[in-house]
């Protein structure tokens, strides 16, 4: 790009939407409707340059020509098909579960730090996961982390109606 080209497109950045607009007209001989800055810049800065440089060879034009013709252009947008039904509502319905209410939601994580190690168990459908092995009560998971014995729902901390002791 020659220096007075460069400098004519770098004063495009400089210019007010109406600026862009008039400079559109000087350039291309036609008003424009957009009233975007970018857009603007861009093609007045294109024109600027084509009209500089030369614009596109007659082979380039010819082939985006063809491809232009045989492209599959939609020239309307598709009809919108009615729907015979209206859309139906979300039915509810409450679901009982067979777990006890002091457990969280099946692949929940229960944490418990003890002897300075945080213990994490895993909530399965039929058991509890602890240390890559499943076991069939948190009684039995408390006593593999322990020793000894301990109800599993006092181990974790696990009370009835969200923390009140029964």
């Amino acid at each position: 790009m020659t220096m007075n080209v460069a400098q004519k497109v770098a004063a495009l950045n400089r210019m007010t939407v109406s600026e862009l607009r008039s400079k559109h007209i000087d350039v291309f001989e036609e008003r424009t409707r957009s009233g975007n800055r970018e857009y603007l810049i861009k093609r007045i800065a294109w024109r600027m340059q084509a009209n500089a440089y030369g614009d596109l060879s007659c082979q380039a034009r010819r082939r985006a020509e063809e491809l232009a013709n045989d492209a599959d252009l939609r020239t309307t947008a598709p009809k919108v098909k009615k729907t015979e039904a209206p859309p139906t509502l979300t039915r509810q319905a409450t679901v009982a579960f067979d777990s006890d209410s002091r457990l969280p939601m099946v692949g929940s994580n229960i944490k418990r730090l003890y002897k300075g190690r945080e213990i994490v168990v895993r909530v399965l459908p039929r058991g509890f996961e602890y240390e890559g092995q499943v076991y069939r009560t948190l009684s039995a998971v408390a006593r593999a982390v322990t020793g000894t014995h301990w109800n599993g729902y006092h181990f974790f901390n696990l009370k009835r109606n969200g923390g009140d002791d029964e």
